[in-house]
């Protein structure tokens, strides 16, 4: 797999070759209960709208997210698309191919 922030700033194309937008943030998924802590890819956060931002919202040590950044997501994500990464057909080209529609995708 490609280095996870390689993954920012990347265009992303629908199946039928649509553009969607540019990666903005990645949500991970952290796996709890293992000896080394590990991290899988969860989707992407996508906007056609805003020049490429890692935002990266911080947790407290209890894994919860403070309200001020809860606030400040809203804000900068309003209006993106998020990509589950099980849709990611294709990130090795320097853009990002995904076999779903772009109307097809959540809302942030």
């Amino acid at each position: 797999m490609a280095v996870v922030t390689e993954l920012i700033g990347q265009s992303v194309w629908d199946c039928h070759g649509v553009w969607v937008g540019h990666v903005v943030d990645i949500r991970m998924i952290k796996h709890k209960g293992e000896l080394q802590q590990s991290h899988t890819v969860n989707g992407l956060v996508v906007s056609s709208r805003r020049a490429p931002l890692l935002l990266g919202l911080t947790r407290n040590l209890h894994g919860r997210v403070p309200w001020l950044s809860r606030v400040l997501a809203r804000v900068i994500y309003a209006g993106c698309t998020f990509v589950p990464w099980s849709s990611v057909a294709d990130y090795a080209s320097g853009e990002v191919h995904i076999d779903v529609l772009r109307k097809e995708l959540p809302r942030v």
